[in-house]
């Protein structure tokens, strides 16, 4: 049976186009597909704390080595890189922070990246352990940020969640954009949006 993690990031909660497309997504996708089971998870109202040195610490320490103090600092990261690697499917919705992504999702990242969980060290170099699974990218724009437009060499979202999440292993990335939501693009570019959902809600 699919499960699937959906994780939402924005802070504007009903306002947030990001979440809005995500959940139209979702709902149409279980219309195709009724006996998947979806975990949820919203950064922004439960955001993740940033990492410290008694993080880092025992993030590279093996687990049979660590103190209580250890523990402690490192439970909240194996409770997210379990729920993780427990879906096999991953829907993200994030609008675009300054030509990236919000810092919730950032700290989200650092503590799910975790070398001998989510990605290994092999004399052939880094290899992920997160394979054979899906991830769509709900992503969301003020500006026009589409290939070959206005600031399309300033998106550093997409280019830094495909690489980060292909690091650990998720290769098959699809997404979902909507640009120029804070001028004249918007209702070309909402509508499209859900033409897109339309189509990958019956194949995804």
């Amino acid at each position: 049976m699919t499960h699937i993690l959906h994780i939402d990031t924005s802070p504007r909660r009903e306002r947030s186009h990001s979440r809005s497309l995500a959940r139209e997504f979702l709902e149409q996708w279980k219309q195709f597909y009724p006996e998947a089971t979806v975990t949820y998870r919203d950064l922004a109202l439960n955001p993740v704390p940033y990492i410290d040195e008694t993080w880092v610490r025992a993030k590279f320490t093996p687990a049979h080595d660590y103190t209580p103090e250890l523990e402690r600092a490192i439970a909240l990261s194996d409770q997210l890189v379990d729920e993780f690697l427990t879906a096999d499917r991953y829907v993200l919705s994030a609008p675009m922070y300054n030509f990236s992504i919000p810092a919730v999702l950032k700290s989200y990242i650092d503590y799910i990246v975790r070398p001998r969980r989510t990605f290994t060290l092999t004399q052939n170099g880094f290899q992920g352990l997160v394979t054979h699974r899906k991830m769509l990218l709900v992503q969301a724009r003020g500006s026009d940020f589409r290939s070959g437009f206005a600031y399309d060499l300033m998106n550093f979202q997409e280019p830094y969640l495909k690489t980060v999440f292909g690091f650990i292993g998720v290769t098959d990335i699809e997404t979902i954009n909507a640009n120029g939501l804070n001028i004249e693009l918007r209702d070309q570019e909402l509508a499209a949006a859900k033409s897109t959902i339309q189509t990958l809600a019956a194949t995804w």
